[in-house]
């Protein structure tokens, strides 16, 4: 019986929080195939380290923290295909004025390219800061401490500034 609450209360949590696995899979594969090959991988080790669940932190930093692992590992193994980072959801249109929208676009593409090209950790780091994660969750999530994650940020930043600014000279 106890085996049976723990697998339902591991499919409750994880319909709960399905969207971090779409989201990670979403950042770090192109096609179809590798991100469906990376969320099952993903469930996979989630399901399998569930038992070292113990609550100290909410289940989504947990998941978080699993799923970057997994997709790091995954990443690094294949490199068959170019990371892609989601930012935008494409159902919600901006109410800006057509040209304003084409220019947002070719910044949130070039932006993305940008993210692309980072270090693993970093373009993690930016998802998370993206997803508007509080440092602390952040450092949680990644395990480095939070004026790691800080540090990190503002080195992406600066980064990220310093090539935006290049291709708008």
């Amino acid at each position: 019986m106890m085996m049976q609450n723990n697998k339902e209360e591991f499919l409750k949590q994880l319909e709960e929080h399905k969207l971090i696995i779409y989201k990670i899979c979403n950042s770090y594969c192109k096609n179809q195939y590798d991100r469906a090959d990376l969320a099952q991988e993903i469930t996979y080790q989630l399901w399998r380290s569930y038992d070292q669940f113990n609550g100290n932190v909410k289940f989504s930093t947990w998941m978080y923290r699993v799923a970057l692992n997994v997709a790091i590992t995954f990443y690094r193994k294949t490199k068959t295909s170019e990371a892609v980072i989601q930012l935008t959801e494409p159902d919600k249109e901006p109410e800006d004025k057509k040209e304003d929208k084409a220019e947002l676009e070719k910044n949130i593409n070039t932006l993305q390219q940008f993210i692309n090209e980072l270090k693993e950790l970093d373009k993690a780091l930016m998802i998370l800061y993206l997803e508007e994660k509080t440092y602390n969750e952040i450092a949680e999530i990644l395990g480095i401490t939070e004026t790691n994650v800080a540090t990190r940020i503002s080195r992406v930043k600066d980064k990220l500034k310093q090539k935006f600014s290049t291709i708008n000279t």
